[in-house]
């Protein structure tokens, strides 16, 4: 070949080498937004919570709702209400919408064995919020409510210094609060010094505030100047019971307030000048929340095989008192 015939060679191989260059990177920038185009599949969630009208269950159910959502699922909240049909129905509902996970925050999964048995068949992983275990769920987050009960007492007992009267606010219905109650009765009975003057037993009703209201206000007045502290079952409870108190011109100091559960509006209120609650046993239910979708997140997406993610049928979370001592801790 010539110089002259090279050259020209040369000069038209490297436009076309350019061209071919700029072709390719503009393919690849089309094949990449076509990708982006394409729809991924969303995790689809489905969370159901017992009764939203009770604190703690709203607690979990919306935290767990906000930790899905970060991380791009689709999420769907149902609310039982209370009701053990409705919440029957809500989980097939779930199986017939194809969910990929299913959280039950308080279910009763013995009473929907048979619905749980049909979303096991039907592929839906489900894992359960303080409620208890299933055969056919992966696990339930869970706290130890005996040594939850225990805390609450003890702390009851040891601020009267083992000796004085005491009321109390029960709940029968529910599994964590009759344990609570049972472990109360277990200390008292080895305190004979601790005299209990009045109980009421919350009744599973709709306007339970009211029912909580109207049983501890008899008491209070019928024992007014004669009871030093008062034990409730949960802070719903308390929260009633403080109001009652403050009605009848008691101050901070004036008599133990003590309860379980924990959240915002308890810690205020152990925080507060104006209010009688003394402690609460907090039980961390954002963190219940987000754990359980974190754990679905790493068995059925990550595929963490399920003896590896979490250890036997129960996971347990910690519980802590809370007190003036921290409660400023609590409110940051």
């Amino acid at each position: 070949m010539s110089k002259t015939s090279f050259v020209t060679a040369r000069l038209i191989t490297k436009p076309a080498t350019k061209l071919a260059t700029r072709l390719a990177t503009q393919l690849a920038i089309l094949a990449a937004a076509l990708l982006i185009a394409v729809p991924v599949h969303a995790f689809k969630l489905g969370i159901i919570a017992f009764q939203m009208s009770s604190e703690t269950h709203a607690r979990v159910a919306n935290s767990a709702a906000e930790a899905a959502k970060a991380l791009g699922w689709q999420v769907q909240v149902l609310n039982s209400e209370g009701s053990l049909p409705k919440h029957s129905e809500q989980i097939e509902a779930m199986i017939q919408a194809k969910v990929d996970g299913l959280i039950i925050a308080m279910g009763k999964p013995v009473e929907a064995d048979a619905q749980l048995a049909a979303a096991q068949k039907a592929g839906i992983p489900v894992i359960t919020t303080v409620a208890g275990t299933s055969p056919h769920t992966l696990f339930d987050i869970q706290v130890n409510d005996y040594q939850i009960g225990a805390q609450a007492t003890l702390y009851l007992l040891s601020k009267l210094n083992y000796t004085g009267n005491i009321l109390t606010e029960r709940y029968e219905n529910n599994v964590a609060s009759r344990i609570r109650g049972k472990v109360l009765d277990v200390v008292l009975s080895e305190n004979p010094s601790v005299k209990v003057l009045g109980s009421h037993s919350m009744a599973r009703t709709a306007s339970w505030q009211e029912d909580v209201r109207g049983g501890m206000q008899a008491l209070i007045l019928r024992n007014q100047g004669k009871f030093q502290g008062v034990w409730a079952s949960f802070d719903g409870q308390a929260y009633v019971i403080d109001d009652l108190l403050k009605a009848q011109g008691m101050k901070k100091g004036d008599v133990v307030l003590v309860s379980i559960d924990g959240g915002p509006e308890s810690y205020r209120r152990i925080k507060s000048p104006d209010s009688l609650l003394t402690a609460t046993v907090g039980i961390p239910f954002e963190q219940i929340g987000r754990t359980a979708v974190a754990k679905m997140n790493d068995i059925v997406v990550k595929k963490v095989p399920k003896n590896q993610a979490v250890n036997g049928p129960y996971l347990w979370m910690d519980a802590v008192l809370v007190d003036a001592s921290n409660v400023d801790q609590m409110l940051k």
